[in-house]
Parts: structure tokens; sequence; C-alpha cells
């Protein structure tokens, strides 16, 4: 398999050739029963978190959730994604109802679950994604921002204040998985604070991971499925027993590097998480819920916050739960959560995200339109495949 494209100061090109044994490095996690004899992290959710937001304001598709230095929780929705009769009446001319209006595109939520600030949307000098999609904090506590719309070819970096710092890429390109001038529908970015890089899952119409410099924008290097030469060639729907695409599916949906120089990147429709070193080599891949059709099983991820990163939690937004993996061996330990609007449960469930204490936050898109809080409550022995609604225990158990 190939190398990454890399890049020099100015832009141009340099690719090597290597020769990887890819059967030796799948995992078939799909195919095999959750381990009932390890321990795995508990949680309990906060159906109180966050707090009632203000001035009628309500959430549509959230589609993006980080954490800064703080534990702030930011979050993203789409403000276009409202039935203007059933939800948002005091919009409309005249107004037919008191309620609601949708809330500003991004919000900020301190730990105790209060509404701290809100900005977002069109401004000078910068385009505003048609549709957004993702939301990341860097290491600086940088606010990054990417887009899936028809002509999102952009990400956009601000202050964790809303103050716009830089766009990377022009909007209206077209789909090039060998571009270095712009991308196509990106849906994730995530951060290497050691060197300084930003980990683009490009995205929705490229099937490549990009890796920038996360201070100045600048292109370094970018690769597809196992390390190949990213194509622009449709692959086939998902067959569950049929060999392993060498190209991602449209979306690569997250590229998240580890403290230890690995990065997870997300091929949401093809049910599998491939693992490379930082410079492009593949590593391994794991296949979960493989019978999984549709947009697939692998939506996001995030890292424990154990010095190790001992586990890996896993958005599935379609069947629901969020998965626990031994990061190590990509063996899932058990999954919660399922279909429903109660706390607990997830509809669409799209983006993950931990804080210092090891909280989790996840964010729902479609008619989900909500952000949870799931509270860590130390580690302990797997009990179930599924756990269903983690419901707190008031003690009682």
């Amino acid at each position: 398999m190939n190398h990454p494209r890399t890049f020099s100061c100015a832009l141009t090109c340099v690719a090597t050739a290597g020769i990887m044994a890819l059967a030796s490095c799948t995992i078939e996690s799909a195919s095999q029963a959750p381990d009932m004899s390890g321990e795995a992290p508990i949680f309990e959710v906060d159906p109180l978190w966050p707090k009632p937001l203000p001035n009628h304001w309500i959430l549509g598709s959230t589609i993006g959730v980080g954490v800064d230095s703080r534990d702030h929780v930011f979050i993203i929705h789409r403000q276009t994604t409202f039935s203007e009769v059933n939800e948002i009446g005091a919009t409309l001319d005249p107004p037919t109802s008191e309620c609601c209006v949708p809330a500003p595109n991004v919000l900020e939520f301190d730990p105790e679950g209060n509404l701290v600030n809100s900005w977002g949307g069109p401004g000078e000098g910068y385009d505003w994604p048609t549709s957004n999609h993702g939301l990341s904090v860097d290491h600086h506590d940088n606010i990054w921002i990417g887009g899936n719309g028809e002509f999102d070819a952009q990400l956009l970096k601000f202050s964790r204040d809303g103050e716009f710092l830089m766009q990377v890429g022009v909007a209206e390109a077209q789909p090039n998985s060998s571009s270095t001038e712009h991308f196509s529908k990106v849906a994730k970015i995530s951060f290497d604070g050691m060197t300084d890089e930003a980990f683009v899952a490009d995205g929705y119409g490229n099937r490549r991971v990009v890796v920038l410099d996360s201070n100045t924008g600048e292109f370094k290097r970018y690769w597809g499925a196992y390390g190949n030469e990213p194509s622009d060639e449709l692959v086939p729907s998902h067959t569950p027993d049929g060999p392993p695409q060498q190209q991602f599916r449209t979306p690569v949906h997250c590229a998240d590097p580890s403290e230890d120089g690995l990065v997870y990147v997300c091929d949401r429709a093809g049910n599998r998480i491939q693992v490379f070193q930082s410079d492009g080599t593949f590593v391994r891949e794991a296949f979960i819920a493989n019978a999984t059709l549709g947009g697939g099983s692998v939506w996001d991820i995030t890292f424990s916050r154990d010095p190790g990163q001992r586990f890996l939690y896993v958005a599935d937004g379609m069947n629901k739960v969020v998965h626990v993996l031994d990061r190590e061996s990509l063996e899932v330990l058990t999954s919660f959560g399922g279909g429903g609007r109660q706390p607990g449960q997830f509809y669409g469930v799209h983006s993950v995200a931990t804080d210092s204490q090891g909280n989790l936050y996840t964010t729902e898109t479609y008619e989900g339109k909500r952000l949870q809080k799931f509270v860590f409550m130390g580690t302990g022995p797997v009990t179930a495949e599924n756990q269903g609604a983690l419901w707190p225990r008031s003690g009682g158990e």
C-alpha cells in the first residue's frame, strides 16, 4: 500500500510507496461477542444537564461537541433543521406562537450546565458553511468547524469567544481527493498538540485524511484507506460479507490522534475503524456492528481520560448506542443507550467527547436535537452486552 501524499512548504507533492500485509492486521470485532470477563467504564446519565436554554431557544440537529481546557462544553447545531409550523412559530411573520426560536449555532456550557456564551453564523472575512458539521476544540482552546453542504469545501477556526481566526480552503470547490487547496464536505477536525497538527476527516465529498499545520493551515500530507492514494471513484455500498474496500466510503467521519502517536479514522458507512501512525502508515482495522447498512456504525470516537487512554468510545448513530472498546485490541467490551428520546437513550447519536474528569458528552442529529452528559463513575466488571439506558441508580442498587 502507498504512504500518504506529503507536501513541502510550497505545497508540492512527494509520493513514496511501501507494501503492507493487511490480512494480519484486520480485527473482526463485529463477529465476536463482548468480553464479559473484563472491566469497562461505568456511566450514569445526568438527566438535568444542561440547564434549560433562555429566550425560547431550541436546538436543531446537533452535530458536533468539544470540551476545552476548563471543561467547558461547546456544541454546534443546524439552524435550518426545524419545522417552521411545529417548532419555530415565533419566527414566522406573523408569529403563530410565543415559542420557539433557533438558538445561535455555537453554544458554550460551563461544567454545571449553565449556558455561558453563544455565537456563530455568517460574518465578514469567511464563508460560514451552508450545512455546518462537526465542532472541535484544539490545544489552545480554539474552535474549529467543518461543513457538509453541497458547496462546503472549507474549514473555519475561531477563538473560543467566537472571534474569527482563519479559513482554510475555498468554498464552492468540487470534490478532489488530491487537492492541496481545498476540501470537500469536512466532517471533523482533531488535533495533536505536541506537533501542532490538525487531522481533517475529509469527508463527505473527498475520501481521505488531511494533515494541516494548525497554526498556519498549511497542507502537510494526506492519505486514504490503508494508506492508499485516495480516489474519487465511487465505492460500492457496504456488504457485510464482502471483502474490505481499499478506499474509504463517504463519509470519512473522524480522524482522531491518540497520545501515543496513532490516528483512529472513522470509515462510517464501512463500519470500520482504521488505525494509522501519524505519517499515514496503516496499522490495523476493526469492524464494528458489521451487519449495519445505510449510514453505518462508526460515526465518531473519543478517548477515555486515563493516562493510557485505555478505552475508546464509538458513537453508532444507526444502532443508537455508544460502544465501549478496549483501545489496544479494538474489542467491543460493552455498549449502552438504545433507541428513544428519554435521558440515556439516543436518536441519531452523532458526536462524542470527554472532559478531564472522564465524563462523556453526546450530541444527536436528525430529530434527536440534543446534548447529553454521562457522568463517569469509575470502572467495573462488564455485566451486559448492551446496558440499555444508563439511568441514575440513586444509590439504591
